[in-house]
């Protein structure tokens, strides 16, 4: 028995770590949760509820798109939209960091950086896409869609409240 405990110890401590990384995708109905990053700036920003739009690029070709909207717009256009744009940067090389992040300081719109491995673990995603979560007051999900940037990124502020 004493030598199996060990193994037994082991093999619980590595189930609960994935299980604690593999939580489910988001899907409409859950809490979104609280979380803490910094901005293209390297300012804190902390997620609270109040926030009813989450949109999300994971990959460089749709946060073109997006940035390119976006950049249109009045400075505080995402603020009063109550809405937060969200980048994956996980992953990004040395070498791409060095030109992607100086570009992104120079957008008037807020870009929240995920770049943590895990960050964005519950978040589904669509290839070329992004993901765009409606949240009610309290910030639980009423809705999650993929949208095509380079066509419809006008109908995520589109809705009316």
């Amino acid at each position: 028995m004493k030598r199996f405990l060990p193994g037994l110890l082991l093999t619980l401590t590595l189930a609960l770590a994935a299980g604690a990384r593999g939580a489910e995708p988001y899907k409409p109905g859950d809490v979104f949760e609280p979380f803490t990053t910094k901005d293209q700036h390297e300012q804190s920003y902390t997620f609270t509820p109040g926030v009813r739009t989450v949109i999300v690029s994971f990959a460089m070709g749709s946060g073109k798109d997006a940035n390119q909207y976006l950049e249109k717009q009045p400075a505080n256009f995402l603020a009063s939209h109550q809405a937060v744009f969200i980048a994956n940067i996980h992953g990004m090389p040395g070498i791409g960091r060095m030109f992607a992040l100086p570009k992104m300081k120079k957008y008037p719109h807020r870009i929240l950086l995920a770049d943590d491995e895990h960050f964005l673990d519950r978040y589904p995603s669509r290839k070329d896409h992004l993901t765009v979560f409606t949240l009610d007051p309290q910030g639980r999900i009423d809705s999650i869609n993929f949208i095509d940037p380079a066509r419809a990124m006008p109908s995520i502020f589109a809705a009316k409240r």
